[in-house]
């Protein structure tokens, strides 16, 4: 499994395209803007990507999706329960707000324990609300890596305050589904707010100060 990196949008998301390496199949996930780096990264490795992720609902990581889907043929997945919370725009207020318009409607949805498969490689979904209703993680136990978008970052948590938003839930969420990982599994988080770009669940046991009481 290979990973590429791009930092995209107003709110500056980190956007992967991750694709096995033997079959040139890829995916996207979450592009927050309609960055013409992304079309460019995927020409210049020759790329076919099969589909776009979103981790959650939010338009700072998905404002991408329509153009990118249309140009690049991809299907759009997300979670089921973000798929129907976000479909109300009245929870979208905060992001209209900064300018962002109305979301893409997904081509399918995805829920807990679904498997994305793209060549060789695969990603299992685990579900970890708490930043929305349908806020997800990507995993490959066979690569020990996990992509955590706004749930969990390196010495950082996600936002729960935004609609459908619970910093319980979220917690649990970390404790129970993230925590219980391989220490050696890395972290590939939604935004880069941390010393450095990727982590470990190891080191996030030990550096996270939000992480210490649970």
């Amino acid at each position: 499994m290979k990973i590429e990196r791009l930092i995209v949008g107003p709110l500056e998301v980190c956007c992967y395209i991750v694709y096995c390496e033997d079959t040139k199949e890829g995916i996207i996930i979450d592009p927050g803007a309609s960055d013409p780096r992304i079309l460019s990264k995927i020409k210049e490795l020759g790329l076919n990507i099969k589909y776009i992720l979103g981790t959650h609902a939010h338009p700072d990581h998905i404002a991408g999706v329509d153009e990118l889907r249309k140009k690049l043929n991809a299907i759009y997945l997300i979670h089921k329960l973000d798929e129907e919370f976000f479909s109300d725009p009245s929870n979208l207020i905060e992001f209209r707000m900064m300018g962002f318009s109305e979301n893409p409607k997904a081509d399918k949805v995805f829920e807990e324990g679904d498997k994305i498969i793209f060549g060789k490689e695969e990603l299992q979904i685990i579900h970890t609300p708490g930043h929305s209703p349908g806020s997800s993680c990507f995993y490959s136990p066979k690569n020990k890596i996990i992509f955590t978008g706004d749930t969990l970052f390196v010495e950082a948590i996600g936002r729960a305050d935004l609609p459908g938003g619970n910093f319980f839930q979220m917690m649990e969420s970390i404790k129970n589904k993230l925590l219980t990982l391989p220490e050696d599994t890395l972290i590939y988080p939604g935004h880069d707010y941390g010393p450095k770009p990727v982590s470990t669940i190891g080191e996030e046991k030990v550096n996270n100060p939000f992480l210490q009481e649970i």
